[in-house]
């Protein structure tokens, strides 16, 4: 069944399982009626309501719980709904989700249709509901604090000023149409257009050099562990991540896979990532682990480069000498030079799998790390891949509309409808019923 927005709908918001409360949504034009035939009585709006609830068809005694009555308009959907607070038990749940099936005009809700309705009825734009999915799925601080920003709407309203510079642009071309007759009047708009137009053209060029901070904080910031076999990479990893995750042994080219690990630092997401020995193998299985581990290391954001005891730096592959590191000896514990404060001469960092030291020097050299790579400027911050091409194609546009300045009006115009276009699109105004089926797949059934 597909989204039918006169349909009144009704899901279980909270987790499914025993708990304490239990949230169940309904929005729709009925959802007074529902309320009238579950309780006998309407509660005031947006007052918590102790009512007991009853089973309209066999009068059976459901439960007692708080009722929360919003009206058409201020609600989060922007319907007429209410939200029953109940008891969380299985059984208490299950009876209520059994009485809300029979009643008619009365339907169980899909994916994400609540937000879906907020969509609809213009209560949030395309940008808050994306981020309202990131909310939902954030792990960490960083990711919380990120997807919050964009849900307040700071995104949407970045849009709007933008749009609202084209309005602008759109207001002097018609001068120049209007006025085209006068010679002495035409370049003067050229000049207001083209200083709008390199504006905004910086401020796409802000938000696109945003991108990388933005995914950083939403999918992770990947650091691999390379070095020659046998260096601590496994052992390191453990610690780390404080469980056995990859296997250890004092043979060399144990690890023949990449390992992945989810961290949290600083409230930064983190997936660190073991890789097997970089080394010439012999064996096929090594040769292709290894492979495998230098496409991995190629992709990281962050290396940790593993020393061995043979003092010889290691050195790293052409495609990985770009990408920032921290070079690491591991096993201070078996190390008998001098070190100052944990760190060789060369800035090598000493560190002990076994005992421990060194593992906060490293975790706060990483943090550094981490808050440079995902500082977020005060402009808009992209998180989405369809975030990055809108914008890629509003900027392309921009450029396009000030080359064409002094080549026919009607040439800028044509480009400036479609930077506007462009960002309509972004907000979720037109075009978008094809990504609609991705964004809300991510979402639960009661949001």
């Amino acid at each position: 069944m597909g989204f039918v927005m006169s349909d009144t709908i009704y899901s279980l918001s909270s987790g499914l399982g025993r708990a304490g409360v239990a949230v169940i949504r309904l929005s729709g034009p009925h959802s007074d009626d529902v309320l009238l035939r579950l309780c006998g009585r309407l509660p005031p709006f947006r007052v918590a309501s102790l009512m007991t609830l009853v089973d309209p068809m066999t009068r059976q005694h459901l439960d007692q719980g708080l009722v929360l009555r919003f009206e058409h308009g201020k609600s989060f959907t922007g319907e007429a709904s209410c939200e029953l607070q109940v008891h969380g038990g299985r059984a208490v749940v299950q009876a209520i989700l059994l009485a809300l099936s029979s009643m008619p005009r009365l339907r169980a809700a899909e994916a994400g249709e609540f937000t879906r309705r907020a969509l609809e009825n213009g209560r949030l734009d395309l940008t808050q509901v994306e981020a309202l999915a990131d909310l939902i799925d954030a792990d960490t601080e960083e990711q919380r604090k990120q997807a919050l920003r964009s849900l307040e709407g700071f995104l949407g309203r970045e849009i709007r000023t933008w749009r609202e510079t084209l309005r602008e642009i759109r207001a002097l071309i018609a001068a120049e149409i209007d006025f085209s007759d006068e010679g002495d009047v035409s370049g003067n708009f050229d000049d207001q257009i083209d200083s709008l137009l390199e504006r905004l053209q910086q401020q796409f060029t802000a938000a696109l050099a945003s991108f990388e901070a933005g995914r950083i904080v939403s999918d992770g910031f990947r650091i691999a562990l390379i070095g020659p076999p046998n260096a601590g990479k496994s052992s390191l990893l453990n610690k780390i991540a404080g469980s056995d995750i990859a296997i250890v042994t004092e043979f060399a080219g144990t690890t023949r896979d990449v390992l992945e690990v989810r961290l949290d630092i600083v409230g930064f997401p983190v997936v660190l990532i073991d890789t097997a020995g970089m080394r010439e193998a012999i064996d096929p299985v090594e040769r292709i682990g290894v492979g495998r581990g230098r496409f991995a290391a190629a992709h990281a954001h962050l290396l940790l480069v593993m020393e061995d005891e043979s003092h010889n730096p290691f050195a790293l592959p052409e495609e990985l000498r770009d990408i920032p590191s921290i070079r690491i000896r591991s096993k201070k514990d078996l190390y008998n030079g001098t070190s100052r404060e944990g760190l060789l001469d060369d800035g090598t960092l000493l560190l002990s799998s076994v005992t421990g030291e060194g593992l906060a020097e490293l975790r706060a050299s990483i943090a550094d790390r981490l808050r440079v790579m995902a500082d977020r400027p005060e402009s808009a911050v992209l998180t989405q891949e369809r975030h990055r091409l809108l914008i890629t194609r509003a900027f392309e546009f921009c450029l396009a509309a000030r080359q064409s300045l002094g080549s026919g009006i009607e040439f800028v115009d044509e480009n400036v409808r479609r930077i506007d276009q462009a960002l309509a699109e972004f907000v979720g105004e037109i075009g978008v019923e094809e990504v609609l089926g991705e964004i809300f797949s991510r979402f639960c059934v009661g949001k």
